[in-house]
C-alpha cells in the first residue's frame, strides 16, 4: 500500500509568472540545492488585479501565465521565495503556500 501520510511540515508553493519569466525562473529552481523537481503549467490570468501589458493581451482580454509548482518543507519554500527576490527582484511574480495533507506515489 502506497504512502499517502503527510509529511509535517510541507507545503505546496504556487508560483505565478508572466510567460517571458519561465526560463529564467526554471532556471533558478534547477539550481536549487535540495529542490526534489517542479512542474510547470500553462495557465490564463483574468480578472481585475491581472495588469494586461501587451495589444494582444488587451484584445484577448487575459494574460498568459505560467504556473510553476514544487513541495517542500516551509523553510525551504520561504528560502527558496528570498532566493527568487534576489534574483528576480522587479518580476511580477504571484505566489502562495498550502500545506500538504498528503502525498507519495502510486506505483
Amino acid at each position: 500500500m502506497p504512502d499517502d501520510s503527510p509529511a509535517p511540515g510541507l507545503v505546496l508553493l504556487t508560483l505565478v509568472v508572466p510567460v517571458d519569466l519561465e526560463e529564467a525562473l526554471s532556471d533558478l529552481l534547477l539550481r536549487a540545492p535540495d529542490l526534489a523537481g517542479f512542474t510547470v503549467v500553462a495557465a490564463e490570468g483574468h480578472g481585475t488585479s491581472v495588469a494586461l501589458v501587451e495589444p494582444a493581451e488587451r484584445v484577448r482580454g487575459y494574460a498568459r501565465r505560467v504556473y510553476v509548482q514544487t513541495v517542500a518543507q516551509r523553510a525551504r519554500a520561504d528560502a527558496l521565495l528570498a532566493a527568487i527576490r534576489a534574483a528576480l527582484p522587479h518580476a511580477n511574480l504571484y505566489f502562495w503556500m498550502t500545506p500538504v495533507l498528503a502525498g507519495g506515489r502510486l506505483a
